[in-house]
């Protein structure tokens, strides 16, 4: 069997996954639309795949036909397998420039007063000295940073003591250091089943297998967690409860208990990924709360502060697990970078990042109108806050063919393969915080909603 090393890319393929062939084949699309397959890129041989997998080669050729059905990937005879070559898009008749809806970040408010407050208070980290600039800071963050951490994060958690919680590089980073702490090779992650790519990409990193556990219209299914504890015995269960990413859906606080108890019961770890979690004022407590000795909550402040910050503050079940997570950071370069640290702990201390927070939910606010009076409101998830929706697309329409679709006319959208674990409906991601301008994504929903009175054929007509 070929080692893991050897291979160009390897498939993360759920547990219920129904047929191997289309299971890869939707591997393909999902990591080209997360941009872990670039165009151009190689495949493993047919042949090496299937010894990999362990499974028949014309299992394989069967996938890679269909991937090229598809349009993801051309076959050169004596060459091999390549991710297909996009041509450049046609002209439009929008001309403000590409429409981008694929990156779910925080809108560009307007407000010259606060950006230029933001630039000050980064200035005044100049006066700690020196030592900031010319010495190593201890991994996990400083005393006065994880200070401000608990401070920031004490009205989600009561009773929050510094000694549990950490400074990390941002969500990603604090993802690697918990299931590197609590997970090898081959064990089990149990996981929404639509969840984030970031997630999808970790497990191909660190060899974890994901199992997806259902979901319906109000969140995670308790008795379907119970089901996959019983029978696949998951290491951990890594979960968003509030504005989950992408179906927007905040967990109610019955369900949120039913999750506590269902791991309670089986004592499985909680990784919660509260990464939009400051942006709402309407949520219930987090799991942290409900169930703190076995929770790892993440709040990362990209999405309700600043993605340049690259930070996000790891909450530990106690003192001995974060001083456990502070060792796995020291060795997965995880660590902050202390002038992040230093300007998240000064905004934070001198009002600045209340001042953001209360902009970034006004300005997506705007956003999500815009959406609602441009798109059909049956086929719209949208929250009372936060800044992406998920669109759910009406037959005959597949994701693919959609974002394929929009990607012709200029514009970027996310489908579901790139959140798929398990079955899930034919929907697109789509992020409103991603055009520097509110014209700019009207500009882009008309499109979108252009193309929902399309049939799929049509849609190279698209302008």
């Amino acid at each position: 069997m070929p080692k893991l090393r050897e291979l160009s890319w390897t498939p993360s393929l759920p547990a219920n996954r129904g047929p191997m062939y289309q299971a890869i084949a939707d591997a393909i699309a999902g990591d080209i639309q997360a941009g872990r397959l670039s165009p151009g890129d190689r495949l493993p041989t047919m042949r090496a795949l299937a010894s990999w997998l362990g499974i028949d080669f014309t299992t394989v050729t069967r996938a890679y036909s269909e991937a090229a059905r598809r349009e993801l990937v051309d076959t050169e005879v004596g060459r091999g397998t390549f991710v297909r070559k996009r041509p450049l898009p046609p002209p439009r008749t929008v001309t403000v420039g590409a429409v981008e809806m694929s990156m779910n970040h925080p809108p560009e408010f307007d407000d010259a007063a606060l950006y230029s407050r933001m630039w000050q208070s980064m200035r005044s980290v100049e006066a700690i000295g020196p030592d900031l600039l010319m010495r190593y800071q201890p991994p996990g963050g400083t005393s006065h940073g994880r200070n401000v951490g608990t401070r920031w994060l004490t009205p989600r958690i009561p009773d929050l003591s510094p000694d549990r919680l950490i400074v990390c590089s941002g969500e990603q980073g604090s993802l690697h250091a918990v299931l590197g702490l609590l997970m090898s090779p081959g064990d089990t992650l149990a996981v929404e089943a639509l969840t984030h790519p970031g997630i999808r990409a970790l497990a191909a990193l660190l060899r974890i297998r994901l199992v997806p556990v259902a979901m319906d219209e109000h969140g995670v299914i308790p008795e379907a967690l119970e089901t996959v504890f019983r029978e696949q015995g998951p290491k951990a269960f890594y979960c968003m409860p509030t504005l989950h990413n992408p179906t927007t859906i905040t967990l109610s606080l019955a369900r949120r208990e039913a999750v506590a108890a269902v791991a309670t019961r089986y004592d499985v770890p909680i990784v919660e990924d509260d990464d939009y979690g400051a942006l709402t004022e309407l949520s219930p407590p987090p799991l942290a709360v409900l169930a703190p000795h076995l929770t790892y909550h993440i709040a990362g402040l990209a999405k309700c502060l600043s993605p340049a910050l690259q930070m996000a503050y790891l909450v530990a079940p106690n003192a001995w697990t974060a001083a456990r997570l502070t060792s796995v950071l020291r060795a997965t370069a995880g660590t902050v970078a202390p002038l992040s640290a230093a300007v998240a702990s000064h905004w934070i201390e001198d009002g600045t990042a209340a001042l953001v927070m209360r902009a970034i939910r006004e300005e997506s606010a705007e956003r999500r109108a815009i959406a609602r009076r441009m798109l059909p409101r049956t086929q719209l998830a949208m929250p009372a806050e936060g800044f992406h929706l998920w669109l759910r697309l009406p037959e005959p329409w597949t994701s693919g063919e959609f974002v394929g679709g929009l990607r012709h006319a200029g514009m970027g959208i996310v489908g579901r393969e790139a959140f798929s674990v398990g079955p899930s409906p034919e929907a697109v991601r789509i992020a409103l915080g991603a055009n520097t301008s509110r014209q700019q994504l009207t500009d882009g929903l008309g499109m979108v909603a252009d193309l929902l009175t399309q049939l799929p054929m049509m849609s190279s007509t698209v302008v």
